[in-house]
């Protein structure tokens, strides 16, 4: 199943330019969640967190398909040549599972964020964070601004607020 996106919405800020889904929710902690159907969520990065991780070689998961989630709870990690950081949930259900293909190919979280580099399912609900993509550009543009006035600090990628 392809999560492509039909519509986009145009976000530029600085140097970075992004076409971002409008049909999907997005957390304060920059991954987007699409309903594949009724309760099941497909969740992955957004553009903005791929380009501050950078390449992204080697992800995996610490939770078993089925197994209860939280909102907040880390379900995995994921590696890159800038950073190893931990993939927070964004839905509170059960864990799906993780992308076979990006576990093969992690590259494709960078290569095809809104599509086939999406990272887990969860059987659920999204986190009462996650906010449409209206409010989704105003957050990045906040969040870019404040990058812009203190360069050297690192925009937050845990959880959320």
């Amino acid at each position: 199943m392809s999560n492509q996106p039909t519509e986009t919405v145009r976000f530029q800020r600085s140097r970075f330019i992004a076409r971002l889904p409008k049909d999907y929710l997005y957390s304060p902690a920059h991954f987007w969640l699409a309903e594949q159907s009724p309760g099941r969520w497909h969740i992955g990065l957004t553009s903005f967190a791929t380009r501050m991780l950078g390449e992204i070689v080697e992800v995996d998961f610490e939770v078993a398909p089925e197994a209860p989630v939280a909102s907040g709870q880390v379900v995995g990690w994921m590696e890159g040549f800038k950073a190893t950081a931990d993939l927070f949930c964004v839905a509170d259900g059960r864990f799906a599972g993780g992308n076979e293909e990006v576990l093969e190919d992690a590259e494709k979280v960078c290569a095809d964020p809104y599509g086939s580099g999406w990272l887990y399912a969860v059987d659920g609900t999204p986190d009462p964070q996650a906010i449409p993509v209206e409010g989704y550009l105003e957050l990045l543009g906040e969040t870019i601004d404040a990058m812009e006035e203190k360069p050297w600090q690192a925009p937050e990628m845990g959880p959320g607020e």
